[in-house]
């Protein structure tokens, strides 16, 4: 069974900036200043952006949506200090929220959409207070540390495509992972045993099948503890206090809302170094859950 679309590798400017919500001129600029490095280039000699470049566009789209001066977001990118595992920034980038929440507070009839970003990052402690206030709220009672860096970029990848909405069911994952170590642990163990299906790996490979069948496996599991814990119950209750707080807009919807796109070309316009033994894998997956498909 082939996926119902292609996952590109690496993607061209104008794809980025489409996908990211900007443009390629802002792109260009970011590289001039050096908050964004140059990527390599292809054969055409024409930029080509990976994953890790539309991460940080989408960090950098952030931060400067929410008012963020492009000076201050290239000081906190290129500080030395380290992150904490769960994307928390240092004090420079603290103090730097600080200063731009007392310049809203100045402007706040204008600028309250951004002073709100700006209150829930501080809030949060991290990146995590970027993402909407529904995602946010999901993740509330996920315990401190529980999350890292790659959970937040899933999740804002996730909010890019699908919106709040489609975010905040993902969010739910991370609240029973963080409830479980055991789960935790083998979900890290299933993502590096896909990574490891790189280029050197054949796509009919045992190790492929074995690895389709392990992520299947874990992805069962994982939703009968999100079954037998009540969650389930809990996140019909959440959605249907968004589907009140959404009622008379007709454009609401779980992949609308502020900083969606269209989900099928959205997906094709974001980039994974993903091999063709990986793709293999994830159609594997697809038809196991489509024969076996998950009790939610």
């Amino acid at each position: 069974m082939s996926l119902p679309f292609a996952i590109p590798r690496q993607v061209k400017i104008g794809d980025a900036a489409a996908f990211v919500g900007t443009t390629p001129r802002a792109i260009r600029h970011y590289h001039e200043i050096g908050l964004l490095p140059e990527p390599e280039r292809g054969s055409d000699d024409r930029r080509r952006y990976g994953y890790d470049d539309m991460i940080r566009l989408l960090w950098i789209r952030r931060m400067a949506d929410a008012g963020i001066a492009l000076d201050d977001i290239r000081a906190a990118f290129t500080d030395p200090a380290p992150a904490q595992s769960d994307g928390t920034d240092d004090q420079e980038l603290a103090a730097i929220l600080q200063r731009l929440e007392g310049t809203l507070a100045a402007r706040e009839a204008e600028l309250r959409e951004q002073r709100s970003a700006v209150q829930r990052m501080l809030a949060a402690g991290s990146r995590r207070g970027l993402l909407s206030d529904l995602v946010t709220t999901r993740l509330a009672g996920v315990p401190e540390g529980s999350l890292r860096q790659a959970d937040l970029d899933t999740l804002l990848v996730t909010e890019r495509i699908f919106g709040p909405l489609g975010a905040a069911i993902q969010a739910g994952r991370f609240v029973a992972l963080a409830a479980h170590p055991d789960l935790q642990e083998e979900s890290d163990s299933v993502d590096a045993a896909e990574e490891a299906l790189d280029d050197t790996v054949d796509v009919d490979d045992p190790r492929v099948a074995e690895v389709a069948e392990r992520r299947h496996a874990f992805e069962l599991a994982l939703n009968a503890v999100i079954e037998e814990s009540g969650q389930a119950e809990e996140e019909e209750r959440f959605f249907d206090s968004w589907e009140a707080s959404q009622a008379g807009d007709v454009d609401a919807g779980p992949g609308s809302g502020q900083g969606s796109t269209g989900v099928l070309a959205a997906v094709e316009q974001m980039p994974y170094d993903f091999s063709p033994a990986r793709v293999r894998c994830l159609e594997l997956v697809a038809e196991m859950l489509a024969e076996e498909p998950l009790a939610r």
